[in-house]
Order: structure tokens, then sequence, then C-alpha cells
């Protein structure tokens, strides 16, 4: 199921919409009862850009968006998935200090998103969390959905798998077998098509065999043969000149 996060804080769809995942992840997040401290998570400013903009879009704060992930993913996933990165050493910001004894002048610093959370992260998992954010957002990764009842994704892909062997293993048992020679005659033409020798057929019902032959046959269809298909071609072109 493709999803994005749709609303920041996320509902992952209407359903979960409307079973409270959105009021659950807003109370949990603006909890009074949790101090919460200001992170600055260093970034490069295209990161911070579109942070930014996604909040702004989504009408929530960046410190939102990031307990948002890790409500829903887990700090152990989160930590699996590759961090966004320092900024390059050419990407830096000029900020005017505002108190001190150098106050009112210009610093050059790495960019930087200040993120409101509770006490107790460490700055890279909050960063890889905004980095999941933007990739849900963007569409570059996608959540599935799985029923605790029913067939996971890994074992219904499984159970595909399976099935395409068995598959090709019968394709591979019922074909035709190679004419090392190629299509000289008729009755071979006949026989790679699937048909009797000295049969006869109108040639739409000859064009008809090899369109759904070559559908299997093609290199492109996952159960395909090279020279089965050369033959193919070589059957049907004989049978059309003849």
């Amino acid at each position: 199921m493709k999803t994005s996060v749709a609303s920041l804080i996320p509902s992952l769809d209407d359903k979960f919409y409307n079973s409270g995942l959105l009021d659950a992840i807003k109370k949990a997040t603006k909890s009074t009862s949790t101090r919460k401290v200001s992170y600055a998570i260093s970034c490069s400013s295209a990161f911070r850009d579109a942070l930014l903009t996604l909040a702004d879009a989504k009408k929530v704060n960046v410190g939102d968006i990031a307990r948002s992930i890790m409500l829903t993913f887990g700090e152990n996933k989160i930590m699996a998935f590759p961090d966004p990165g320092e900024p390059e050493i050419n990407d830096r910001e000029i900020v005017i200090l505002k108190s001190g004894p150098s106050e009112g002048k210009p610093w050059r610093r790495k960019p930087r998103l200040q993120v409101r959370m509770p006490a107790g992260y460490e700055g890279l998992i909050i960063r890889k969390a905004l980095g999941l954010a933007l990739k849900l957002e963007y569409g570059d990764v996608n959540i599935l959905l799985e029923h605790k009842s029913e067939p996971s994704y890994a074992e219904i892909i499984a159970d595909k798998n399976e099935e395409n062997a068995k598959l090709k293993s019968i394709i591979s048992t019922l074909t035709f077998d190679y004419l090392p020679n190629g299509v000289r005659n008729r009755n071979e033409a006949l026989f790679i098509l699937g048909f009797p020798p000295e049969s006869t057929h109108d040639y739409n019902i000859l064009k008809s065999r090899f369109r759904m032959l070559a559908t299997i046959h093609h290199p492109d269809s996952g159960f395909g043969d090279h020279r089965r298909m050369a033959q193919l071609n070589e059957a049907i072109a004989f049978l059309r000149n003849s």
C-alpha cells in the first residue's frame, strides 16, 4: 500500500485516521508531562528547507514530524534507515549574533534545524526520522500495512516464487524440443507451433497459436528462451511464405 506522510502528524489512511491514530500521536507529541528541549540538528540547507516547507504545508512543527515517525516506526527501523548526513563543507548559513561580546556580528555556521522534542534523544535518530518523513512524502518509501491474521507480504512473495518455479518447470517439460537444423519444411513448422504433421489450418489460426506461444517463449516473459522464440519466428515465417 503506497502511503505518504499525508497530514504530518500522519494518518496512514482514512481507517487509521478514524480510529484515532492521529489524535493519539498529537496527544503524545504535545504531552505536557514530558519535558521538551530544543535540539539543533545539523543538516544540509536543502534538507532543512524541505522539512520547513513540509511542516508549513501540514501546519505542524518539525518536532511533530520527527515524533510522529518515531511513534509509527520505532527506533530500530529508523536507525536502519540511511542518514541524510551533515552539510557539505561549502554549505553554510550566515546568522547575526544576538548576544554576547560579538552581538550584531555575522557568523558563518552549518545549517541546522531547531527541533523541540522530549529530552533524551540523540540528534542522529532525529535526523534519520526527518529523512524518512521526506522519503514518505515524496513517495520514495512506502508503508506496507499487514493484518496479523493474514499471510505476510514476505510469505505471499515466497508462495508466488514457488508457483513461478513450478510453472517454469511445467513449461520446460511440455514445450517443443529445439530443431538442431532449424525449420526446414512445413511439418517442422507445424511441430514448432504444436500442430500435427500434414494438418491443414487457416493462416489466422496459425498466427493466433504463434502469438499465444510467443507470450510464453519471448525472452522478456519470465519463462522465455531466445532459441525457442527464434524457432517460433522461423516457423510462422515459413508457414506465411508457403
